[in-house]
């Protein structure tokens, strides 16, 4: 994996990026099939809810690029310390350039610090298996397709069962 194509900086969100994340993020999504547009107004609720555990932007020398969420989760057996990466936005005329990816990588390296066991994620089966994710079957979420559903083990033992993201996802 290589780094971004343009320079960028990754930073944790402050205030006043709130509306810059939020049009980014509809802008992104727009034009994605499994979108239900539903995902700025996602983060905003996760915002006020206090669940937004990390929130990371991307800037390059003029603006924010990109943006990434990470809240907490719920399994079955309640294990501790699991959180969810999403959603994941770059302006759309900038894709494609290693924003996300690189987004994603400090998130890892981030939640890792801050002593989260694992992270899980609802996506792309091709995409996000380039940083550690994989499907696994002790792991469920009602409602997606399994082979989309995906974790990543920081560290002890792999929990079992249901997986429920944050209230705020409704």
């Amino acid at each position: 994996m290589r780094g971004p194509k343009i320079p960028i900086t990754i930073r944790p969100e402050a205030s006043g990026d709130e509306a810059t994340i939020h049009e980014m993020t509809t802008v992104a999504f727009e034009p994605m099939p499994f979108s239900d547009g539903s995902e700025p107004d996602l983060i905003d609720r996760l915002r006020v809810s206090g669940d937004l555990t990390l929130s990371l932007v991307a800037e390059d020398a003029e603006r924010i690029v990109g943006h990434i969420a990470f809240s907490p989760v719920t399994i079955g057996d309640n294990a501790k310390d699991w959180y969810g990466l999403g959603p994941v936005s770059v302006w759309p005329e900038i894709q494609q350039r290693g924003i996300g990816g690189a987004l994603i990588k400090r998130g890892i390296a981030d939640m890792r610090a801050m002593g989260a066991k694992g992270i899980v994620l609802l996506g792309s089966n091709v995409y996000y298996p380039r940083f550690g994710f994989v499907h696994e079957p002790q792991l469920t979420y009602a409602g997606a397709p399994p082979e989309f559903f995906q974790c990543l083990l920081l560290d002890g033992g792999l929990p079992c069962g249901e997986v429920k993201f944050s209230p705020a996802f409704g």
